[in-house]
């Protein structure tokens, strides 16, 4: 059989809680479903209750669950179960007040874990939304068109006219417009010369015939 050294101090803590609640053994034995006996060896640390014995004492003693199952060494001292427990334990305060007090603490870190979903909710939705929007004006933005290769302009020498004509070309047709057409050739002067010597020639032969 296990000692009460090899248990933990739920039996002492139940005694407790009974006395200052002003009840009986057998009163609270009763409330709570189990028999007087196995109480007492509960409270004795001779008996090491079930979770279900712990809550069936809780409920008669008005205190939290967790507070019970944090003392029977079942919970371990998170998630605030050190303070539920320090209420039930507290012996400057009545039933009434360790019940209050008990569901004042619970409200408050049910709120506070509620606030706590919705403001992680609200910053996932918000980053998701900011997200679609990015990717709504990337898809709908028009792609930059290609540049238009450089066109490449005529080589000329010198400065152009406003019109971009070289000013060598103005002045070139400036300078035939005034000095008028250019001369024809004169290289059949010298053929036609000689055709009217050949001429001469054939009529004084003809005329020294006839004489």
């Amino acid at each position: 059989m296990a000692t009460s050294k090899d248990l933990p101090d739920v039996g002492g803590f139940i005694r407790d809680l009974r006395r200052n609640a002003k009840i009986s053994l057998r009163q609270l034995a009763e409330q709570a479903g189990v028999s007087n006996p196995y109480l007492s060896q509960i409270e004795r640390g001779l008996r090491k209750p079930s979770a279900e014995v712990l809550q069936q004492l809780a409920s008669a003693l008005r205190v939290s669950t967790p507070a019970m199952y944090l003392r029977a060494g079942l919970l371990d001292d998170k998630e605030g179960q050190g303070v539920l427990a320090a209420i039930a334990v507290d012996p400057e305060l009545t039933m009434a007040q360790k019940q209050s007090l008990t569901q004042i603490y619970e409200t408050f870190r049910r709120e506070n874990a509620r606030l706590a979903e919705a403001t992680e909710a609200a910053t996932t939705a918000e980053t998701a939304a900011t997200a679609a929007t990015a990717e709504k004006t990337a898809a709908t933005e028009p792609a930059s068109a290609p540049e238009a290769p450089a066109t490449v302009a005529a080589a000329a020498t010198g400065p152009v006219t406003p019109e971009g004509t070289p000013t060598e070309a103005v002045l070139e047709s400036v300078a035939v417009t005034e000095a008028g057409a250019a001369p024809a050739p004169t290289t059949a002067a010298p053929q036609d010369t000689t055709a009217r010597r050949a001429a001469r020639k054939a009529a004084g032969a003809a005329e020294e015939e006839q004489s």
